[in-house]
């Protein structure tokens, strides 16, 4: 079966294929020119087992994350469980905006973010740091004959690690917030929501992880006004 290509980024490739018969999702990663060719080996290969590991973990912890079908790391190939019907959380909330407008989108948004907070705040509590938490890296898959219409997925572990240092856990949720003042200006309430439901599940750490969540927004704050 020939491959499909469906997206290409900096890191790598994403195609449709096959394993064992079956339609799968196949994430080739690039071999990087500009560094050392057995450094760029040794990367690629961490980020590949890292990937596996943390969406094991999460699977374990009843996480939704992609099975990771087949793992090659002589052609750089990871073979994970595809999701035909999902589109990512960036799309989601662009659409349903554009759909019924940005007062009628804010309940569904609201509680979208409550349920993507609690689930981040799950991984946390099981020490799994994602390590690239964007809109991007997160499915919303439709689930019709569920109460809440839809499955939330968490995608695209290469950067991910198990720690239970709370700066690790502070940092993930400033990349977070980051990234949705990036992505989506227009709905400032978005992370308030995520946060709120964070604190009820993050566990026992959750005034440390905080706290150091507040001193990574400073810095970064500090950085940007410096320049």
């Amino acid at each position: 079966m020939a491959l499909e290509i469906i997206k290409q980024g900096a890191e790598g490739r994403l195609y449709l294929g096959e394993y064992k018969g079956e339609s799968c999702l196949i994430k080739e990663r690039f071999v990087k020119k500009y560094r050392h060719p057995e450094l760029d080996t040794q990367i690629t290969r961490q980020r590949m087992k890292a990937e596996v590991k943390a969406a094991g973990r999460c699977l374990a912890a009843g996480i939704l994350a992609p099975k990771i079908l087949h793992s090659d790391l002589n052609t750089h190939k990871l073979y994970m469980e595809y999701f035909g019907s999902a589109q990512t959380a960036k799309h989601f909330i662009q659409q349903t905006v554009a759909k019924s407008g940005e007062e009628q989108a804010k309940q569904p948004l609201e509680e979208l973010c409550r349920r993507i907070g609690g689930i981040i705040g799950q991984m946390h509590a099981n020490n799994v740091i994602h390590g690239d938490l964007t809109t991007s890296n997160i499915l919303i898959n439709p689930t019709p004959n569920s109460s809440d219409g839809y499955d939330i997925i968490f995608i695209d572990f290469g950067l991910s690690h198990y720690n239970q240092a709370t700066e690790d856990k502070g940092v993930d949720l400033y990349v977070l917030e980051r990234a949705l003042l990036s992505t989506h200006s227009e709905q400032p309430y978005l992370f308030e929501h995520i946060l709120a439901a964070y604190r009820k599940t993050c566990g026992k750490d959750e005034a440390a992880v905080l706290a150091k969540f507040e001193e990574v927004r400073a810095r970064g704050r500090k950085r940007t006004m410096i320049g």
